[in-house]
């Protein structure tokens, strides 16, 4: 090779155009193996669609014969009309083939959306679960339950019954000195204002909420001594005759009260639910306020005027709070806790009409609020999202008379010690039958089929007398 620096004599110009003959040969050689090389690659083409020609040759050669297979004993054919034959095969082939990649284009898209439903399924249900552990994990639980007590009256047969023991704590741990109900250092402690059995038996087809006055003359039972504070319970404190209902919850707290209503009920009570009426309102705020239903100004003699107006009135915080704590309310001919217990019942199925509805459950913030609301308010055992729906739900036939409230009986005046006094007959029956899953005492039994008399009369049997 020569360099192009060198002097230019008749030498180094022979030497030159050696050097070029030998650029172009090599640039020709490179344009030839390149032009082999797309060759090969043609070649190597053609091959592979000759195999795939092969092949569908192959197939149509396979029909064909096993076309003449099948005739059995028929004339064999010449070559003309084995072509013959073989040509008719050859598109119904294609047709199968392109039959067969339809489906299994099908197939593939289908297997695609079922692996994203369950993706989407899987990442829904992951969600929710959280959503609910959350809600769970929001409850204060505290011992409440004795689900093998011995005054449990036919457990066997209660099996798959909800009772919700609701209890209303009218703390003043945290009250206001405007709200007029006086402060732990006049009234320390927690009181059962309000105590509501829920009972919805296992075919969900009533619900029955009976509400007990918290003067109710009863025999406490042996009970551990509870602090409202700390939720802990202490030494055991003496049995007691004669005393009142909210005695229990004040000495014993949620266990005691517990014990003593299935006592009285004989109802296996598997879910305890305590409500600080203090933090009450929180949750009718978070669900807008309250609707109830007055037609006169309400007047309580120590909270004051409560309600102006008449007809439905939207109650919120401390008006609704008042509400439901009002005794002593003017124009009441009970004067007492019975008017109370009344307004309490129409207010409760007034709130869990409001939370069931659209407006709150398809609201992310007004659930979440009412959640966190009722979580800050509320202690008890067996009170999970779960356990709450099936009493809400229980509850959501409210207007069409598929839950019925009712007050405990009693005998309607107080004693010589101020205390209400029970109807023991009465109330055994009241019991008897939510336990059976009977009628109500004073419930019309469901009319007979038409024809029963007449099939008793044919089968030598007497139909029962009216009663």
């Amino acid at each position: 090779m020569t360099d192009q620096l060198e002097p230019v004599d008749e030498t180094t110009k022979y030497k030159r155009k050696i050097d070029d003959s030998l650029a172009r040969f090599s640039a020709a050689h490179d344009e030839l193996e390149a032009e082999e090389r797309e060759r090969r690659e043609r070649r190597d083409k053609l091959v592979a669609r000759f195999e795939q020609t092969r092949t569908r040759l192959h197939r149509v050669v396979t029909v064909a014969t096993s076309v003449v297979g099948q005739r059995g004993s028929a004339p064999v054919q010449d070559e003309a009309e084995a072509d013959e034959d073989a040509s008719k095969a050859a598109p119904q082939t294609r047709l199968q083939e392109k039959k067969e990649r339809r489906n299994h284009r099908t197939l593939l898209a289908a297997r695609i959306t079922a692996i994203t439903l369950a993706v989407l399924v899987f990442v829904a249900t992951g969600i929710a679960w959280g959503a609910k552990t959350w809600f769970n994990s929001q409850f204060n639980e505290i011992a409440a339950l004795d689900e093998n007590s011995d005054a449990i009256r036919n457990a066997p047969g209660q099996l798959g019954d909800e009772n919700f023991l609701i209890i209303g704590s009218d703390t003043r741990e945290g009250a206001e000195a405007e709200e007029n109900v006086g402060d732990t250092s006049g009234i320390p402690g927690a009181r059962s204002d309000t105590v509501m059995l829920a009972h919805i038996p296992e075919d969900r087809k009533r619900a029955v909420v009976i509400s007990f006055p918290r003067d109710l003359e009863i025999s406490r039972p042996e009970c551990e001594r509870w602090d409202s504070a700390t939720g802990e319970y202490g030494e055991v404190v003496e049995a007691a005759d004669g005393v009142k209902l909210n005695s229990a919850f004040t000495v014993g707290g949620p266990r005691c009260v517990t014990k003593v209503i299935q006592q009285i009920s004989g109802l296996a009570i598997n879910h305890f639910v305590g409500i600080d009426f203090h933090g009450f309102k929180g949750m009718v705020d978070a669900v807008g306020g309250v609707t109830v239903h007055v037609d006169e100004p309400m007047e309580d003699q120590e909270l004051g005027l409560i309600i102006a107006e008449t007809g439905d009135v939207v109650l919120k915080g401390d008006q609704a709070l008042n509400f439901v704590r009002a005794r002593k309310v003017y124009g009441d001919p009970t004067f007492s806790d019975y008017g109370r217990m009344q307004r309490q019942q129409e207010f409760m199925a007034s709130l869990l009409r409001a939370t069931l509805s659209r407006d709150v459950l398809l609201d992310v913030g007004k659930l979440t609020g009412f959640v966190n609301a009722f979580a800050a308010s509320t202690f008890g055992e067996n009170i999970g999202v779960d356990q709450l729906l099936t009493l809400a739900q229980s509850m959501q036939g409210l207007s069409a008379g598929a839950v019925e409230f009712m007050t405990v009986p009693t005998v309607g005046e107080a004693n010589e010690q101020g205390n209400e006094v029970l109807l023991e007959a009465d109330t055994q029956a009241l019991f008897r039958a939510l336990i059976d899953n009977t009628p109500l005492p004073g419930d019309e039994p469901e009319a007979p089929a038409p024809g029963a008399g007449e099939q008793q009369v044919a089968d030598g049997t007497e139909a029962p007398e009216p009663a």
